[in-house]
């Protein structure tokens, strides 16, 4: 009788296969490619996978792992969107829009040149601020998800080693503290 596994990212099969994978790279992580994250490419974001230990038992963890710098950003960025559609309630911010959407050139100018200063004003009052986290997803398609925010500059192979090695370990110490950031690199 076959075994049955919560998922496939459970089976030991796949887990050593992604051992095996990882010790070839001289890694304890192989890095993923993932065509819907726009900021891998930048040094503030990875998606890799290990093998981790969940409820005892040895799972795949898939984790996004990014900065404090990013994840404000991107919160940043939300709410300035979100209040520019306030304004300009037909406005659909680009990553949201359909091939079919058409809008004015002189009217989007407008609309950027907005949500621009919507971000200087909440970076200025310090609206948002972000503190180191993890999310675990248990009810993922392949083992378990991971989404991992950092205080670091940039995730490196040592940054991802070493919350690996503190992950596993059990040991892993998040900074609680309350970051903000301005796009002029000022914390």
């Amino acid at each position: 009788m076959a075994q049955s596994f919560k998922n496939a990212g459970y089976d030991p099969k796949e887990i050593q296969n992604l051992k095996d994978e990882a010790k070839s790279e001289g890694k304890s992580f192989v890095y993923i490619e993932d065509e819907e994250i726009d900021a891998l490419d930048s040094g503030e974001c990875v998606h890799v996978q290990f093998v981790g230990k969940h409820e005892g038992q040895e799972v795949i963890c898939d984790a996004i792992i990014y900065t404090l710098r990013l994840h404000h950003g991107s919160l940043v960025y939300e709410m300035a969107v979100d209040q520019a559609k306030k304004t300009f309630p037909n406005y659909v911010a680009p990553e949201e829009r359909q091939a079919s959407y058409k809008i004015d050139p002189e009217l989007e100018e407008e609309i950027e040149l907005h949500i621009t200063e919507l971000i200087e004003e909440i970076e200025e009052t310090e609206a948002v601020k972000v503190q180191e986290h993890i999310e675990v997803d248990t009810d993922f398609d392949y083992g378990i998800g991971l989404d991992v925010c950092l205080n670091t500059e940039e995730i490196t192979d040592e940054v991802i080693e070493t919350f690996i090695q503190n992950y596993n370990g059990q040991n892993l110490s998040l900074d609680k503290t309350l970051y903000s950031f301005s796009s002029d690199g000022q914390e």
